[in-house]
């Protein structure tokens, strides 16, 4: 996604869900992820390994949308 373009999905927003309902899936949720948001659901974020994991991504830049979109700043 060109920057500047404001359609994408916000990287604060995900940030946050990830921070506070991360175990749950909910940044993946708000991403478009839904298939891997329910294994999240169902697994406690994989056992907090993969909210983890996550989390690092969000922080780092590499976490991407379900289109394979960077996250809007």
């Amino acid at each position: 996604m060109a920057e500047g373009n404001v359609e994408g999905k916000k990287w604060s927003t995900t940030l946050i869900l990830s921070i506070f309902l991360g175990a749950f899936g909910a940044h993946r949720f708000y991403t478009g992820k839904t298939g891997s948001g329910i294994i999240m659901l169902l697994t406690g974020g994989g056992f907090l390994i993969w909210h983890w994991i996550d989390l690092i991504m969000i922080i780092t830049g590499g976490f991407k949308d379900a289109q394979g979109n960077d996250l809007v700043k």
